[in-house]
């Protein structure tokens, strides 16, 4: 799996699915993600079942039309707990196992993905036009119920990562989140005061410029 580039809203049906066995700690990460994703509205054609450990299910609803399948599971790749990856998993001849174990209990995506091929192969299914996975740096995968800090915060970047992708909470408008240019923009050009009667020849000083310890210089 590659890192993925960044892709508009997927044209067709989207299927989400959370993986993951919520006994093994952050393996959960998939599974607790789809559920909070379940509390806002997502465009028509998104769907977002919870796979869990159900990896040969998963493969075969993966072969039912879907023009995107995003995978959402604990990855590891080396990075701190909590980080995110999205990857690119559409390429079904690169990094598979070769031999894949039907244990529909003990089956990561990549696993789920080599099934797929070799379903799709055997029905005639239609495999997906792109698979994605996102997937959270785990910090403990010991038995046990309940995700370590680092991943039970990364789980709402999570969700909204995944509503951007699907075009139900695109990205505003940089003014809008940069807080740069309002920290930075000038004052208002107030009216001068009433010069005193002795100095009433004198200009105003200019408003922008009477306060320049004031700006804030941190670079947007």
């Amino acid at each position: 799996m590659t890192a993925a580039a960044p892709f508009a809203a997927p044209p067709g049906r989207t299927l989400i699915a959370g993986v993951g066995n919520i006994f093994l700690g952050d393996d959960g990460f998939g599974v607790e993600a789809v559920r909070r994703l379940g509390a806002h509205p997502l465009p028509e054609g998104v769907e977002v079942v919870d796979a869990g450990v159900r990896g040969i299910h998963l493969a075969y609803q993966m072969l039912d039309g879907y023009h995107t399948v995003l995978l959402v599971d604990a990855t590891a790749r080396g990075s701190e707990p909590g980080t995110l990856h999205l990857l690119d998993a559409t390429d079904p001849a690169a990094t598979r196992p070769r031999d894949t174990a039907l244990d529909g209990h003990h089956m990561t995506p990549d696993a789920v993905l080599a099934l797929l091929d070799t379903l799709s192969a055997g029905t005639g299914g239609r495999r997906p036009r792109r698979v994605m996975v996102l997937g959270c740096e785990p910090a403990d995968l010991a038995e046990g119920i309940g995700l370590s800090g680092p991943v039970d915060a990364a789980v709402d970047e999570a969700v909204r990562m995944i509503r951007q992708l699907v075009g139900a909470d695109p990205e505003p408008p940089a003014a809008a989140t940069d807080t740069g240019p309002a920290a930075t923009e000038e004052p208002a050009e107030e009216p001068p005061e009433e010069p005193a009667a002795e100095t009433a020849d004198e200009p105003a000083p200019a408003v922008a410029g009477s306060h320049p310890t004031e700006r804030n210089t941190t670079p947007c």
